[in-house]
C-alpha cells in the first residue's frame, strides 16, 4: 500500500470523527431542550398545587379559628351566668344572715327581760322559803307536843318503817329479776340443748354382766362339760369367765364382770359349738382365735368412733383404748356409746358458742377413756384418763376436760364446762342408765329431809323421779318474798350436798285460805 492511500484513509477517518462529534452535539442539545421544557412544566404544576394547598390550609385555619372563637365565647357566657348566679346566692345569704341577726337581737332582748323576771321570782321564792321554814319549825314543835315524841325518835321510827317497806320491795324485785333471768336463760339453754340432743342419734342400750349362748340341742351341754368336767374347767381357766349350765333348755350362760373376757368366751364357745370338736386343745385354740378377733374388733370399733366424729391424728394406741370402751358399761349404759354421744353434744354446743368444734369433740370422746383400763390399773377413771391423755400428749383442754367433768378439778376452759354439761345430759337421758331401787328411794327421802328442815315448811314432796321438789309452806309464817328466798336456799343445799343426774326443780307453794261456815 502506498503513502497516498494511507493518507487518504487517515483524512477520511478524521473527517468521520469530526462529523460524528458534530452529530452527537446536535442530539444532546435537542435532548437538553426537551428536558428543560419538561422541567418547566413540572415546576409550573408544582407551583399551582402549592398555591392550591396553601389556599386550602388558609381556609381550614380560618374555620378552626372561627370554631375555637365560638367555643371560647360560649364558655365565657356560661362563666358569666355562673358568676351571676353566685352573686345572687350571696345576696340571698346576706339577706338571710341579716334577718337571723335581727332575730337573735330580738331573742337576746327577750332573754334579758326573762332574766330580770327570774331574778325577781327567785327573790320572792327565797322570802317564801324563809316563811316556810318558820312554819315547819312551828309545826314540828306542835307535833312534838302532841305526839310526846322528839324529832329524832320520830325520824328513827319513819326510817325503820321505810327500811322494812324497802326490804320487802327489794325482795320482790330480786325475786322478779331472778325469775326473769331464769326464764330467759332456761329458754335459751333449752333451745341450744334440744337442738344438740335432736342432732344426736345414739341408741340407748342397757348392758349387764351375763351373756347368753344358744345351743343346737341339750346334748351339747354334756360335750361342753366333758369327761369329769375337764372341758368346762379348761374353758373357765383360759377365759376367766364362769360357764353356767342349768336346766334352761338349749341355753348356757357366761358370767363375768370383765366384758372383754366375756365377749372372748362367747365367741370361742360359739366357734366350738359350730365346729363340734370340743376338747382342751381345741378350746385353747378357739380361745386364742377369739382373742385375736376381739382385738381386731376393738381396733375397728375405735376407728369407726373416731371416723364418725371426724377426728384425725389420733394415736393408734388411743384408738384401741377407745374401742375397749365398747365392752365397758356404767350403770348399764355402754361407755363407748355414751362417749360418742357426749362428743356429739359437746361439738354441737361448742358450735353454738363459737368454740373449737373439733377440739370439743375430742375432749368429749376422751372424757371417760380411763374406764377402759380401770379394771387393770389402780386409781379412779378420772386419774387414769388424765394419765393416758398426758402420756399421748393430748391438748391441755382435753386433759382438763377429763379431770374436771366430775368436779374433781376446776374447769379452765369453756369446752371443759361443755363436756361436763354434755356428760350430765347423756347420763340423765331417760332410760340411759339403770339405778337401784334403794338409791332411788334414798335420793327422794334426802330431798324431802332437806326441805322439811327449814322453818315454816309444812310438808314437801319429791316427784317426777326426784327431778322436782314441791315444798308447801305455812302461809302465816312465810310471806311471798321469803318463799323466793326459801326456794333459793333449798336449791343451794341440794346442789352442795347431793349427787343426782340431770336437774332438780324446787317449787315453793304458799296458799292462804280463809274459810267461814254460815249456820
Amino acid at each position: 500500500m502506498d503513502f497516498g492511500t494511507i493518507a487518504f484513509a487517515i483524512v477520511t477517518l478524521i473527517i468521520g470523527i469530526i462529523v460524528g462529534f458534530l452529530v452527537k452535539n446536535s442530539i444532546d442539545k435537542k435532548q437538553m431542550n426537551d428536558a428543560n421544557a419538561n422541567a418547566e412544566v413540572i415546576v409550573d404544576d408544582a407551583i399551582r398545587q402549592a398555591q392550591t394547598l396553601k389556599r386550602e390550609a388558609l381556609f381550614e385555619a380560618k374555620e378552626e379559628n372561627l370554631r375555637y372563637r365560638n367555643e371560647v365565647e360560649e364558655e365565657l357566657k356560661e362563666r358569666r351566668s355562673e358568676i351571676t348566679r353566685s352573686e345572687n346566692r350571696l345576696i340571698q345569704k346576706e339577706a338571710s344572715l341579716d334577718q337571723k341577726s335581727a332575730t337573735l337581737d330580738q331573742r337576746e332582748l327577750n332573754i334579758e327581760a326573762k332574766e330580770e323576771t327570774y331574778l325577781q321570782k327567785q327573790a320572792e321564792l327565797v322570802e317564801k322559803e324563809k316563811d316556810i321554814d318558820t312554819l315547819i319549825e312551828q309545826q314540828q314543835s306542835e307535833l312534838e307536843k302532841v305526839a310526846a315524841m322528839s324529832r329524832d325518835e320520830a325520824q328513827n321510827l319513819i326510817l325503820a318503817q321505810t327500811e322494812q317497806e324497802l326490804e320487802q320491795d327489794i325482795a320482790i324485785r330480786v325475786r322478779d329479776a331472778e325469775q326473769q333471768i331464769k326464764d330467759e336463760s332456761t329458754r335459751t339453754a333449752k333451745e341450744i340443748i334440744l337442738q344438740a340432743i335432736q342432732r344426736t342419734s345414739t341408741d340407748i342400750v342397757a348392758d349387764n354382766s351375763v351373756s347368753v349362748v344358744h345351743l343346737p340341742n341339750d346334748d351339747m351341754k354334756g360335750r361342753i362339760i366333758g369327761r369329769e368336767g375337764r372341758n368346762i374347767k379348761s374353758f373357765e381357766s383360759l377365759t376367766g369367765i364362769d360357764l353356767i349350765i342349768d336346766d334352761t333348755p338349749d341355753t348356757v350362760l357366761l358370767s363375768g364382770f370383765d366384758p372383754i373376757r366375756r365377749e372372748i368366751a362367747k365367741i370361742a364357745l360359739e366357734k366350738l359349738i359350730q365346729d363340734g370338736r370340743i376338747h382342751p386343745g381345741r378350746i385353747e385354740e378357739m380361745v386364742e382365735r377369739a382373742r385375736k378377733e376381739v382385738d381386731e374388733r376393738i381396733r375397728e370399733v375405735g376407728e369407726e368412733a373416731t371416723f364418725e366424729l371426724g377426728l384425725h391424728q389420733v394415736h393408734p394406741d388411743l384408738i384401741k383404748i377407745i374401742g375397749r370402751l365398747a365392752y365397758r358399761t356404767s350403770y348399764g349404759q355402754n361407755v363407748l356409746n355414751h362417749s360418742v354421744e357426749v362428743a356429739k353434744l359437746t361439738g354441737y354446743l361448742a358450735g353454738e358458742l363459737g368454740e373449737d368444734v373439733q377440739l370439743a369433740k375430742r375432749a368429749g370422746l376422751f372424757h371417760d377413756i380411763g374406764k377402759a383400763l380401770d379394771q387393770e390399773v389402780e386409781g379412779t377413771h378420772v386419774e387414769i384418763g388424765v394419765e393416758i391423755a398426758k402420756r399421748y400428749k393430748e391438748p391441755e383442754v382435753v386433759i382438763n376436760s377429763i379431770a374436771s367433768h366430775h368436779g374433781d378439778t376446776p374447769p379452765t376452759s369453756n369446752i371443759a364446762v361443755l363436756v361436763a354439761v354434755a356428760d350430765a345430759l347423756s347420763a340423765s337421758r331417760p332410760g340411759a342408765r339403770s339405778e337401784s331401787l334403794e338409791n332411788y328411794v334414798r335420793r327422794l327421802e334426802q330431798l324431802e329431809e332437806i326441805a322439811n328442815a327449814y322453818q315454816g315448811v309444812d310438808h314437801s314432796y319429791a316427784i317426777q323421779a326426784g327431778r322436782e321438789l314441791r315444798v308447801i309452806v305455812k302461809p302465816n309464817e312465810v310471806n311471798d318474798a321469803q318463799s323466793a328466798k326459801l326456794a333459793y336456799d333449798i336449791k343451794s343445799q341440794v346442789e352442795s350436798e347431793m349427787t343426782y343426774p340431770g336437774n332438780v326443780k324446787v317449787t315453793v307453794i304458799r296458799e292462804m285460805r280463809a274459810i267461814e261456815v254460815a249456820k
